[in-house]
């Protein structure tokens, strides 16, 4: 569907959005919900009044990345040694350092910035623990949280909801949007994803466990989003956009823009093919130890990213009408085998209240 076709659809005449472009915008999604089909169709590089680096986002994927390769993210907090403690710090440090460079680029271009990162990237490592145990795990809660420049004022306070690594009053500087899917899509093409990163020699098979037992849920997202209902300086909520609307409906975005004041002009729904591009620019040569890591970053992208940049335009087998989670779970068994099925129909039901939250507050046309 052309640009101007959507245009029509919604009765706009022009491309422009009825809100303000924020100064750092800020969306909010879990791997496998679309979100990669969603910056493909805002065209975020295109976008005049945004900056973002190479990748549209993931500031902080290389210490997520090196985190789930060492196989720390699903060890229990009190296991954890101190030298993995500051190490995980100092990388998470340094890629807020890399966000707030670009930050600073964009304010000096007088441009709004913009990144993507998953919603559990952010939130403290000690979260998940906190969330089914009695422990308040209050030590490395203290010990994990960044330290953050004096531009966002004198205090650094985390309110009750904010379990992230981030103070309430960095998180406050964003203007967030949220994209969903149903977990019964999402988590099964998440454990295949991961299933071939693991091959890949990316990650061990415990770091696929680890890695799977964080992702699979949509608490992250929900806690941010309720964290936002909750600022007194936030006047409306956050816009939400689920993905079955994204494909089938695909006007909402004209809705984000008119929330975010992103560009409609810039919108697309129809490429090129890519199938190489995304992994080239994905990380650089001096952002990693060697070639051999360099090639298995960019194998971990191709997996993660090859169905978008293989296609021309929005698939719209990717997100049936009606979803029978009774009958996913038999073809999960057939894929899969019983106990990995088991583990992501759990998690699918686990889920299913904060899709259904979030999903009843989504942007509708």
């Amino acid at each position: 569907m052309a640009v101007t076709d959507i245009l029509q659809i919604s009765g706009s005449s022009n491309g422009s959005s009825t809100s303000p472009v924020p100064k750092r915008f800020w969306l909010v999604s879990v791997p496998r919900t679309a979100s990669n089909l969603l910056l493909k169709i805002l065209n975020i590089p295109k976008q005049p009044q945004l900056l973002s680096n190479q990748r549209s986002g993931y500031f902080f994927y290389e210490a997520i990345s090196a985190a789930a390769q060492d196989g720390i993210l699903g060890k229990e907090p009190g296991t954890w040694t101190n030298e993995e403690k500051q190490r995980y710090k100092a990388s998470i440090q340094g890629c807020l350092k890399d966000l707030e460079d670009f930050s600073t680029r964009a304010q000096n271009e007088n441009k709004a910035m913009f990144t993507k990162e998953h919603a559990f990237w952010i939130f403290n490592p000690a979260a998940p623990f906190k969330m089914t145990t009695s422990e308040a795990y209050s030590e490395l809660f203290e010990e994990i949280r960044l330290d953050i420049g004096d531009s966002y004022g004198p205090t650094r306070s985390y309110s009750k909801s904010n379990d992230t690594f981030l103070s309430d009053e960095y998180l406050r500087s964003w203007q967030m949007a949220f994209i969903i899917r149903h977990p019964a899509l999402s988590w099964p093409s998440m454990y295949r994803a991961f299933t071939k990163i693991s091959e890949a020699g990316f990650m061990d098979e415990d770091g696929v466990k680890g890695t799977i037992s964080t992702n699979m849920s949509f608490h992250w997202t929900r806690r941010l989003y309720d964290w936002c209902l909750e600022q007194p300086d936030i006047p409306t909520p956050p816009p939400v956009v689920d993905a079955h609307d994204l494909i089938h409906s695909p006007e909402v975005v004209l809705k984000l823009c008119d929330q975010t004041g992103l560009d409609k002009e810039c919108l697309q729904f129809k490429w090129a093919s890519n199938n190489n591009g995304k992994a080239d620019n994905w990380t650089a040569p001096g952002e990693v130890a060697n070639a051999e890591e360099l090639a298995m970053h960019r194998r971990t992208v191709n997996i993660m990213h090859g169905t978008i940049e293989a296609s021309t335009g929005i698939v719209k087998d990717k997100a049936p009408e009606t979803i029978d989670i009774t009958a996913e779970v038999a073809k999960w068994k057939a894929e899969f085998g019983e106990e990995v099925a088991g583990i992501i129909e759990k998690a699918v039901w686990d889920s299913m209240p904060d899709y259904e939250y979030l999903k009843d507050r989504r942007l509708t046309v």
